[in-house]
């Protein structure tokens, strides 16, 4: 994805910065819908929830964005050379092929997965590349809830439930890397939390977090509002190992989508596994009053070697 094109009025740039994550924010506002592969605020997590360079791409990373005049109509974000997710706008079929073309020409891995939306018009490109789809494998789901019928807050005992003040990146950073310890390695820094703080449209009354009497967060739930839309995303949400099984995670989201239907919020979607291999998630969010709506595909091939 190297490089700049143009064709039919349409032209693809190099990701160069904040200023086009917020282009590409832009068009997955514009686009959407309970089927849509991106709200606004996962590109903002997806970007800032590691230490990166603002300015650009990281080594191993390439972002390449088309436009129509001023707006973005498709991206392609090959996160490693073996992972490429993207979104087109389906009024432009013609940048899908460019999209998958463009990964391919920049991607020598053996092997290479795109995740698509089930139905997604990348699919044909994707299928006439070589890629399979696998529904069978671990995949994700869209959750909608109606603020409108979203449950009280329950009481959790001795623990407080708050929203998260501007000063404090590190202890939050903290907490989620304490919520996620038992999956894997985080890389969310205090440093890279307080540059995700900054970024649009993160806001701190939308920082959920759990404190126990010690006043050390426990558990967290990060909702990103999208005014244009009135829909937030929840992500992430998590409870330190030690605290689990209070009913902390259950609570800390509600009192965050409570504060997101008191700031104008319409609806709420969440997309944990839809996959039994990981069913918990799934179960807490359903038990929320979340519906399940669209899921994910993910597309493999392999190169011969």
């Amino acid at each position: 994805m190297v490089g700049t094109g143009y064709r039919d009025g349409v032209r693809r740039d190099d990701f160069c910065g904040a200023a086009d994550l917020r282009a590409m924010q832009a068009m997955c506002s514009r686009l959407w819908s309970p089927t849509s592969r991106f709200h606004p605020g996962q590109l903002t997590w997806n970007r800032y929830s590691q230490p990166v360079d603002s300015s650009g791409t990281a080594p191993g990373e390439v972002i390449s964005l088309w436009r129509d005049g001023s707006s973005v109509v498709g991206f392609g974000w090959g996160e490693a050379p073996d992972w490429l997710e993207a979104q087109v706008d389906p009024a432009y079929p013609g940048v899908a092929d460019e999209v998958v073309e463009c990964f391919e020409e920049w991607s020598d891995a053996p092997s290479q997965s795109a995740v698509v939306m089930e139905g997604d018009l990348l699919g044909r490109p994707l299928a006439a590349a070589g890629f399979e789809p696998r529904r069978g494998e671990p995949y994700l789901r869209h959750h909608l809830l109606d603020l409108r019928t979203i449950p009280d807050v329950p009481v959790v005992g001795r623990y407080r439930l708050r929203h998260v003040e501007a000063h404090e990146a590190a202890e939050r950073a903290a907490c989620h890397a304490a919520s996620w310890s038992d999956v894997s390695p985080s890389s969310v820094t205090a440093g890279a939390y307080a540059v995700l703080m900054a970024a649009w449209p993160y806001r701190a009354d939308l920082d959920w977090v759990a404190v126990d009497p010690a006043g050390e967060m426990v558990a967290s739930c990060l909702v990103w509002p999208d005014p244009a839309t009135g829909v937030g995303l929840v992500e992430p949400v998590g409870c330190a190992p030690a605290h689990r099984g209070r009913g902390l995670a259950g609570a800390v989201t509600l009192a965050a989508l409570h504060r997101l239907r008191a700031v104008g919020g319409r609806l709420a979607v969440v997309s944990p596994r839809g996959d039994p291999g990981y069913p918990g998630p799934q179960r807490l969010y359903q038990a929320l009053g979340f519906r399940p709506v669209a899921r994910t595909v993910t597309w493999r091939r392999s190169l011969p070697g």
